[in-house]
């Protein structure tokens, strides 16, 4: 959760190397001894340390899968957020697309006729537990090819420790704190820093998700990434005025602690908030168990909106797709295993994530044990969120600009209106295409 939610300090190509022994790896792409065939597939890392890789999630399921499918081998590799859509970018263009990726956008795979749609892989009863609206994000002119993997909502994630010490919030709190507003944020987020917080507000706007945080800030702000027609409206007046905000008024004020936004990227905001250095920050579920695990007693809300008024959360959806390599048939029916309902289980609820199933999401509606009970708070905000445009071909190419280029603009000095409306018109063009 491009949700999405970088994971390793491990590089993506020891990762990659960790992963290619996940199976016995016959011939590469192709076929092997007696006509077995080999899936290649690519997927992203949800884990924040080597013990909790996403490896260890794939190389359990190949095994299981291998075990009951004889004639089919999965050979996979896994890499950090940071860098597995690009490294799936460079196969396709190399001509060596792997024959399954689990990454953040397809729309423009689909565009080019390089994917299998959901009709040509699944089988009816896989098709049809998915979520209807996570579902129809995955459509390309009302075909579907992105097959949601998990989701995430997003929430403001609170130090109650740090908090209650600063006298942001009362000792006998029993509702904890309940911000409205991004005044409500500054005002905290003050108090934190001369109870001398580190970092009293993390804002994470470095490569690796980029786009979430600033998807987040500006829908609280009234914008968005799209209009009400869908059409890009990154340079908006309500997108400037939110960046002017963090510009000035958080990053200005020394808010934001001691590492630019632009070089901070959501794992070490994550870890830090962790260690107890951060006051406040935007977190998705896989948050709960690492602050939980270091002993952090933390509050969630709804991210603040810049004047109290509703606005509606962001959701996040990773995408699995399954590229045309002329093994559609061995690739459905791996898929038709990833997504039986035990193993949509074991994901999530190693991640805290939300499942992108219809019996994922009742089963975990319904639990009580572990931090389920935290989850519906995120579960809540599912139905009613709004998802990056990816059904947009432009889109992967348009959040890598985010990516590369948002951070300028909270820098002293920086030009939020000349940045967004850049990458605005090149999101138009590209869209035209």
């Amino acid at each position: 959760m491009k949700g999405r939610y970088q994971r390793l300090a491990a590089s993506g190509a020891a990762l990659c190397l960790t992963a290619v022994t996940l199976t016995g790896c016959g011939a590469v792409g192709g076929l092997t001894g007696d006509n077995e065939v080999t899936l290649r597939v690519v997927a992203a890392d949800y884990g924040d340390n080597p013990q909790n890789s996403s490896a260890v999630y794939w190389k359990g399921l190949a095994e299981r899968f291998e075990k009951a499918n004889p004639g089919i081998d999965v050979e996979v590799s896994v890499y950090s957020w940071s860098e597995v859509d690009a490294k799936v970018a460079e196969m396709v263009k190399a001509g060596k697309a792997p024959d399954i990726a689990q990454i953040g956008a397809y729309a423009d795979y689909a565009a080019a006729s390089k994917l299998y749609s959901a009709a040509e892989l699944l089988s009816v009863k896989t098709e049809a537990d998915f979520l209807g609206p996570l579902a129809d994000a995955g459509k390309v002119k009302q075909v579907q090819y992105g097959l949601p993997f998990v989701a995430s909502t997003r929430l403001l994630f609170y130090n109650e420790k740090l908090l209650t010490d600063a006298g942001v919030l009362a000792k006998d709190a029993k509702a904890g704190w309940q911000p409205k507003s991004w005044a409500d944020l500054e005002a905290a987020a003050k108090k934190l820093k001369g109870a001398g917080v580190p970092t009293p507000f993390a804002l994470p706007l470095g490569r690796e998700e980029a786009q979430a945080e600033t998807m987040m800030w500006t829908l609280a702000g009234g914008g968005g990434y799209t209009d009400n027609e869908e059409s890009y409206s990154i340079d908006s007046a309500d997108n400037v005025k939110t960046l002017e905000f963090l510009r000035d008024k958080m990053v200005g004020q020394g808010l934001t602690g001691p590492v630019e936004p632009g070089r901070l990227d959501r794992q070490a905001a994550f870890d830090a908030f962790a260690k107890g250095e951060v006051g406040m920050l935007n977190g998705h579920p896989t948050l709960l168990k690492q602050a939980a695990a270091k002993g952090v007693k933390y509050g969630m809300v709804p991210l603040p909106t810049s004047d109290g008024s509703d606005q509606p959360a962001m959701g996040v959806a990773d995408w699995i797709m399954a590229f045309k390599n002329g093994h559609r048939k061995e690739s459905g029916t791996f898929l038709d295993f990833v997504y039986q309902p035990d193993n949509v289980t074991a994901f999530t609820d190693l991640y805290d994530l939300l499942p992108a199933t219809t019996s994922g999401y009742h089963a975990k509606q319904n639990a009580t044990g572990g931090s389920s009970p935290q989850l519906k708070t995120f579960l809540a905000a599912l139905p009613t969120s709004r998802l990056y445009p990816v059904g947009k071909k432009s889109w992967a190419g348009v959040s890598e600009d985010i990516k590369q280029n948002i951070g300028k603009t909270v820098q002293p000095g920086g030009q939020p209106a000349k940045v967004l409306e850049e990458i605005a018109t090149a999101a138009r063009a590209a869209d035209q295409r």
